[in-house]
């Protein structure tokens, strides 16, 4: 059973998405736009202008609904925010392990 999308931004689940995504298309909680960078199978922090699709034109804001051709929506593209905060404390306790723990002055 597939799950169901959910919103980049609040993580409310998209029900009755149509793909594919016009470029206005909204969630029905927040409002956020959902043809987004943040949203695309292509999005990709650790690479340059954070997109994996070589051509694309970069784009500057990754929360804004943009006209990328390439645009593909992941359904996976939400991440709660106490998951990214795991994340987040997982990498500074590596890193501290790592340099060691000093305190910031």
């Amino acid at each position: 059973m597939t799950a169901t999308p959910g919103c980049w931004k609040c993580t409310a689940a998209l029900v009755d998405l149509l793909l594919p995504l016009a470029r206005l298309a909204q969630c029905q909680a927040c409002h956020a736009d959902l043809h987004v960078c943040r949203s695309c199978v292509y999005y990709d922090t650790r690479v340059a202008n954070q997109c994996r699709e070589p051509v694309a034109e970069p784009v500057s804001d990754k929360t804004r609904a943009n006209f990328c051709g390439y645009f593909q929506f992941r359904a996976d593209a939400c991440q709660p925010q106490a998951a990214a905060q795991d994340q987040a404390a997982a990498a500074r306790a590596a890193l501290d392990q790592l340099f060691g723990s000093k305190p910031v002055k």
